[in-house]
Parts: C-alpha cells; sequence; structure tokens
C-alpha cells in the first residue's frame, strides 16, 4: 500500500514538473512568437496583392535573365557578322590587288614568240615595208588566184615542215577564235597594252572567245591555209599597236 502511494505521488510529481516546465516564462514566450509568425504569414498570403507581385517579380526575373542570353548571343552573332565581313572584306582586296598587279605586270609585257622554241623555226614570209628594198617587198607578197596583195604579217615554220605548239605572245583576252574558209583557223587576243596578236593558218585550238590566257600559254598547233597553201604547215603571225598593223619582228628578237 505504501508502495503504491510512493508511485502515485511520482507520476503525480512528474506530470507536475512538466506542467511546469510547459508554463516557464520563457516557454510561452517561445509559443508566443511562433503564433504570432504563424499568424503573420496567414495574414499577409491571405492578401490580394500578394500573388500578383510574387508572380511579377517571378516574371521580371525571368525576363532580365532571357534579355541578358540574348544579349550574349547577339554579341556573339554580332562578332561572327563582323568577322565574317572583314574576312570577305580582306578576300576582295587581295582579289582587287591581284588582278591590279597582274594587269600591271601584262601592261609591262614584251612581245614574245608565239613558239616555244624560236630558235627551231624561220620567217618563211616577211611582213611587207613599203619603206623596204623592192627586192624585199617583192618577197613579201603574197599570190592567190592571180592577185598579188602585201603580208600583213610574218609566216613562220619549221625547216622540215613538222607541225609546232602555237603560243599566246603575251597574256590578254580571246576575241575571236573561228575556221575561215581562206585563212585557215583564226585566233585574236587583245591585250591590256593597246596591242592585238592574230594567229591564222592554225589547227586544233584549244581556246574560245572570252578566255583569258598567259603568256606562252598554248592556244593552237601550226596549220595549212588555201590562201597561203604553198607555205605547207605554218602559223601567219599579226601585230596590231591601238589597231594599227605593225611589223612584228621590230618587236621580236631570237634570243
Amino acid at each position: 500500500m505504501s508502495e503504491q502511494n510512493q508511485n502515485s505521488k511520482n507520476n503525480k510529481s512528474t506530470t507536475s514538473s512538466s506542467t511546469n516546465s510547459t508554463n516557464t516564462p520563457e516557454a510561452q514566450k517561445l509559443s508566443g512568437a511562433q503564433a504570432v509568425q504563424t499568424s503573420g504569414w496567414r495574414k499577409l498570403l491571405a492578401k490580394k496583392w500578394v500573388f500578383p507581385t510574387v508572380y511579377i517579380a517571378a516574371a521580371a526575373i525571368i525576363l532580365t535573365l532571357v534579355w541578358v542570353y540574348q544579349g550574349t548571343q547577339l554579341d556573339k552573332q554580332t562578332s561572327t557578322t563582323a568577322h565574317e565581313t572583314v574576312s570577305e572584306s580582306t578576300t576582295d582586296v587581295t582579289k582587287e590587288t591581284q588582278e591590279q598587279a597582274e594587269e600591271m605586270v601584262a601592261n609591262n609585257e614584251s612581245l614574245g614568240w608565239p613558239v616555244e622554241d624560236a630558235q627551231a623555226i624561220n620567217v618563211v614570209k616577211g611582213f611587207y615595208d613599203e619603206k623596204a628594198s623592192e627586192e624585199e617587198r617583192i618577197a613579201a607578197t603574197v599570190e592567190y588566184n592571180q592577185t598579188f596583195s602585201p603580208n600583213t604579217g610574218i609566216d613562220i615554220a619549221r625547216e622540215d615542215k613538222q607541225g609546232f605548239d602555237v603560243l599566246a605572245a603575251m597574256t590578254g583576252t580571246v576575241t575571236r577564235a573561228e575556221q575561215h574558209p581562206i585563212m585557215g583557223s583564226v585566233v585574236e587576243i587583245e591585250h591590256p597594252n593597246g596591242m592585238k596578236t592574230v594567229y591564222q593558218s592554225v589547227a586544233d585550238v584549244t581556246v574560245k572567245k572570252g578566255d583569258a590566257v598567259k603568256k606562252g600559254e598554248k592556244i593552237a598547233t601550226a596549220g595549212r591555209s588555201e590562201m597561203e597553201k604553198d607555205l605547207d604547215v605554218h602559223v601567219h603571225f599579226e601585230l596590231y599597236e591601238n589597231n594599227q598593223l605593225v611589223n612584228p619582228t621590230s618587236y621580236l628578237s631570237k634570243n
């Protein structure tokens, strides 16, 4: 009986201690602060303007991030475009400079023989020069159908009468490449320095009108013509300076 009384007293003491602990001033203050904070959040969330304000703030943050990202991409794109523009401009300038350099070289080019080896060919009929001797003028006369006419260029052939390659005498642009019933195939090339070269009695033409050719580039092979069939395989070569016929040998020398 005394043991039960003792346990009963201990339980009462524990309950009383727990109650006292809960009712201490510190516990009451803490509980009250939590209640106030919870009540404050509820009141705040209960206001109508809270959620729209939060939504607007979130949207503003998202828009700011999007703007920053787009700005970064635009900077990259602008940088790439600027780089490409500079590259294109540099390419255009380089190309223009190269063309100008090539034109300058072409303007300063000297006339070359229209063959690879000038030592391997002979001038079998010369240019008709009114100031030359009578013998030279007769030798430079062309007969066709019992008609005599002055030779407007020089005729070149190999001593063994074999064929050979015909080369461009200077850099220029092909302005004519066609077959002529009397002169055989004909090729004309205009040059930047006001000169024009004409190649008649050729065969196997490798260029066409509008082609750009370099000095020494093959344009045909030696052939035959009805006009000068007595010369067999040869090339008739003419030179114009400012649209005036001139003697090609005045500009040529056999090195």
